[in-house]
């Protein structure tokens, strides 16, 4: 038999691991792979898993809403795009792996990582000290490189892309980075502090990148350099290109398609049937413009419809010690995208008029 050969079952695994699908499951390599790839396995998946969360509800009204089935980070599907939408999804998911092996890492739930301890005691600024616990986002970044950026074999420009992408996310969880400290004193007079760095919260990251997303840098390469695969001309062109990109920002090589529309061959459902908000108070002013977004721009109209909702209401505490509800039955009114009346019926006609 043929020894194994590692590389190939790693990136086998992770192929198979960010297809990113509500449906999770674990290789063989999994079982038999190295103690560190065994130990961080899980963390990868739930960040992943995370970083897909995000981007859903980053998108969730917008024409591109972030569907699963478009979702692929593997190299080797054959509708590999370079798309602005793309570039968001490998920076989320990149940022979503390494925040979770940081969250794990900091908690203790490694045995060879803990705390980033390399600054305390040292003086950090006027009345403070760097102490406590700080983020150790210098292991998650260098063992979620590793997983993601694995999937990434060749040296074209889209690996290229890919890769400046997952770094960006990267480095989006140290942008969006805060100082917290803990006073000290007598009576809480607060003479000197002790601070540390933490991640924010995942939901800012996904803010931080989906700015990014909106001011993405579309490259200008040399489209027959580019069609050279993993030659000379192409990594020289590539090299070039990159020069004049910062490492944070999000770049892309293909406009998008036209997400109004249903494309079965780019797994595009189109807007037609999604729902939208009508104006509300508590909304924001990006709901509120949902309908005129997602239907109104894509030739649709917004039709309105009824439907039966069923909550919780009437509880009452009960000794000791449970809380018990009815459910009540309330008619709330719901919109979505159709088509404009008497559309499909002139198509019909136009079809019929060509045939005669």
């Amino acid at each position: 038999m043929q020894p194994l050969n590692f590389s190939a079952v790693l990136v086998l695994f992770l192929c198979c691991l960010f297809q990113l699908s509500s449906a999770w499951t674990m290789n063989n390599f999994l079982m038999t792979g190295p103690k560190a790839y065994l130990t961080y396995a899980s963390s990868v998946r739930v960040g992943a898993q995370s970083g897909i969360q995000e981007c859903k509800r980053q998108f969730a009204l917008e024409k591109w809403n972030c569907p699963e089935n478009t979702l692929s980070l593997s190299p080797h599907n054959g509708m590999r795009s370079a798309t602005r939408e793309t570039s968001f999804v490998h920076a989320i998911s990149a940022a979503g792996v390494m925040y979770t092996l940081t969250k794990n890492c900091t908690a203790g739930d490694f045995d060879n990582c803990g705390c980033d301890d390399s600054k305390i005691g040292q003086p950090g600024g006027v009345g403070w000290i760097w102490g406590g616990c700080s983020d150790n986002v210098a292991f998650g970044e260098k063992i979620s490189k590793q997983f993601v950026d694995a999937l990434e074999d060749g040296h074209d420009s889209r690996a290229a892309v890919n890769l400046h992408n997952n770094k960006a996310g990267r480095l989006a969880i140290k942008a969006t980075m805060r100082k917290a400290c803990k006073c000290h004193g007598v009576s809480g007079s607060c003479t000197i502090q002790t601070c540390w760095m933490q991640m924010a919260d995942f939901r800012e990251v996904g803010n931080y990148l989906k700015m990014k997303y909106k001011h993405a840098k579309e490259l200008e390469m040399d489209k027959k350099a580019a069609r050279a695969g993993n030659s000379a001309d192409n990594r020289d062109a590539v090299t070039h290109t990159f020069l004049s990109v910062a490492t944070r920002e999000l770049v892309y090589l293909e406009s998008s398609p036209n997400y109004c529309v249903k494309n079965q061959t780019l797994g595009l459902h189109g807007t037609e049937g999604r729902e939208c908000f009508k104006e509300d108070k508590n909304m924001s002013e990006w709901e509120k413009n949902s309908c005129r977004r997602l239907c109104n721009e894509c030739g649709l109209k917004v039709v309105k419809k009824r439907t039966e909702v069923f909550t919780s209401c009437n509880c009452k505490f009960h000794w000791c010690c449970t809380v018990k509800c009815e459910k009540c039955k309330r008619v709330v009114a719901k919109y979505f995208c159709a088509h404009k009346s008497g559309r499909k019926k002139n198509q019909k006609g136009r079809n019929s008029a060509h045939q005669q």
